[in-house]
């Protein structure tokens, strides 16, 4: 109800975890999204080549901004990249996640569609995942920074007095 903080109630029972691997097209708003039982290398590159059949060979540059998880900087990895020119990667500073736009999605399905379900399996989870990409795919909107560089500019510097005061 409004007004009232959400809550689970005392007996509330995760029954279990999965993985998806997602790249937004921040022009189209877009998801490509790749369910795995693990987030290891291997996981990865198997994303990689689902993006890699999913975006045009047209499309010569692909961006991708990735945080410095380890998956992501394995030689295998750096191997796969090196293999296919057309990826320039940029990686984020570390506690800087804000800067990559899938990360915001990642926080939409969370509030939209994970938070509040209640899913009985894994397999319930993945089916909501799932739901939750085709419908946004079919309506995709892109995210659109509102914020100023300069009112995030301000930010940063407050953040790094704070940083170096302590308090």
């Amino acid at each position: 109800r409004p007004g009232v903080p959400e809550r689970q109630t005392h007996d509330y029972l995760r029954h279990g975890t999965t993985t998806l691997f997602a790249a937004l097209n921040v022009l189209e708003g877009t998801v490509i999204g790749h369910r795995q039982e693990r987030h290891r290398h291997r996981e990865f590159i198997a994303f990689m080549e689902r993006v890699e059949r999913a975006v045009p060979k047209r499309r010569r540059e692909i961006h991708l901004i990735l945080d410095n998880y380890g998956t992501h900087t394995h030689p295998k990895v750096q191997e796969w990249f090196a293999a296919h020119p057309r990826y320039h990667l940029h990686f984020t500073p570390t506690s800087a996640s804000w800067l990559n736009l899938v990360e915001r999605w990642f926080a939409e399905i969370t509030r939209k569609r994970i938070r509040r379900g209640t899913f009985c399996s894994v397999p319930e989870l993945i089916r909501a995942i799932r739901q939750y990409l085709r419908e946004s795919n079919a309506d995709p909107r892109p995210f659109i920074w509102t914020a100023t560089a300069s009112s995030i500019m301000r930010k940063i510097r407050h953040c790094q007095e704070a940083l170096e005061t302590g308090h």
